[in-house]
């Protein structure tokens, strides 16, 4: 009966990342999305509990991990308008920051990366690397400030500076920190570790969260 209650939670693109485990897999690919959107480890495992599954919170964690590993990227895209920005987290302590970019059409995120340091060098990287990903030939990004406008023109995009329309990307940045703010004040462990989690969420957020705005789609399926 559980796996049945459960088994819309089942990815079968990620059936690989499961194998050889004890747990059922509708179980594990519950546990691992109450914990994207927003249940700690002991939340989650008392709500297994509850279910009448007993597992630890190192197996949860373990769970969250190897999906991370796993997950898909984003959807290839041509998106007319895209958001970028950063934010600053704590690792270990010390600050890094999470560079993101959405779709403000499909509200797709093309792509989230974490670098060490902020400025118009990694803000390049970024951007390089969306358009490896991504049809950007028709793109105008919306950005804050003028490191990003010396950073578009190092990989020939186009962009200009806006303070209204990219509210989209604010809204990501502030979900993305209440989630963080709840269990990760300061993470502690690798920046490889923070780079699973965030993989993980974007996954969550692409291709598991329906959107109103979507007619209760998902990006994903709103941009395909």
């Amino acid at each position: 009966m559980l796996a049945d209650l459960l088994d819309k939670d089942l990815d079968g693109e990620l059936d690989e990342c499961w194998e050889r485990e004890r747990t059922a897999t509708p179980v594990r690919a519950f546990a691992v999305r109450l914990h994207a959107t927003g249940c700690s480890l002991r939340e989650t495992t008392t709500i297994l509990a509850e279910l009448g599954v007993e597992r630890s919170h190192q197996a949860v964690w373990q769970w969250v991990h190897r999906l991370a590993d796993s997950v898909p990227d984003p959807p290839s895209a041509q998106p007319t308008r895209v958001a970028v920005d950063e934010t600053a987290v704590r690792i270990n302590g010390e600050l890094s920051w999470v560079y993101a970019a959405i779709d403000l059409d499909s509200k797709l995120l093309l792509g989230v990366d974490l670098f060490e340091r902020r400025g118009t060098d990694p803000a390049t990287e970024f951007l390089r690397e969306l358009a490896e990903k991504h049809d950007l030939s028709d793109t105008e990004f919306l950005v804050d400030g003028y490191g990003y406008l010396t950073a578009l023109f190092r990989v020939d995009l186009s962009g200009h500076l806006d303070y209204v329309d990219r509210n989209l990307i604010e809204k990501w940045f502030h979900t993305l920190k209440m989630r963080i703010d709840r269990f990760h004040h300061s993470w502690v462990g690798s920046q490889a570790a923070v780079a699973q989690w965030l993989a993980q969420f974007v996954y969550y957020y692409n291709f598991q969260r329906p959107h109103q705005a979507l007619d209760n789609q998902t990006p994903a399926e709103a941009v395909n």
